[in-house]
């Protein structure tokens, strides 16, 4: 976080500094408030750039045998241009190595999802699953006592990326 800050800051010095040689070779005929207003925007350039850029980075740092399965985008009301062009805040990834299917009548598949979040620091959330195949019933296992928490129990849709992902073909 604090590096953000800083690089914000050398950007905005950056950006000033162009405004500055820019007011130098106009022969000082540009208006003063052209050097803080080139600040400004070289900070903001750099904050859009780095947020926008987040989800890119992410995916690029994930081993190759990660699959992103879903993401979120979000607007907000302080960053107005997201109201224009979304951005990702949230994806979901699974692990293909973290995936073992049962050798029954019925695939059930145990796995690893790491939900990635993106807010003022970032959080990675792994929580392990249980996926009936036929049934298309998802089950969290609970961390501490290794159990299926059956309350938390949902029924995934047939085109579900998390589905799609883990399932063999024609299940």
């Amino acid at each position: 976080m604090i590096w953000h800050l800083i690089a914000a800051v050398f950007a905005g010095l950056a950006a000033a500094g162009i405004g500055l040689f820019l007011r130098t070779l106009s022969g000082k005929r540009l208006p003063t408030w052209i050097i803080p207003v080139f600040g400004g925007l070289g900070m903001l350039g750099y904050q859009v750039s780095t947020e926008y850029g987040w989800f890119e980075l992410k995916q690029q740092q994930l081993p190759p045998s990660a699959e992103v399965v879903s993401s979120q985008t979000s607007s907000a009301i302080w960053r107005p241009w997201t109201f224009a062009f979304p951005m990702v805040t949230e994806f979901t990834v699974v692990d293909r190595n973290s995936v073992r299917i049962s050798d029954g009548d019925t695939p059930v598949a145990d796995f690893i999802l790491y939900h990635f979040e993106r807010h003022y620091t970032e959080t990675v959330i792994p929580q392990r699953y249980v996926l009936n195949c036929d049934s298309r019933e998802l089950v969290p296992i609970e961390d501490d006592s290794g159990e299926p928490d059956t309350q938390a129990t949902r029924t995934l849709r047939q085109d579900s990326g998390i589905y799609t992902a883990i399932c063999p073909t024609g299940s």
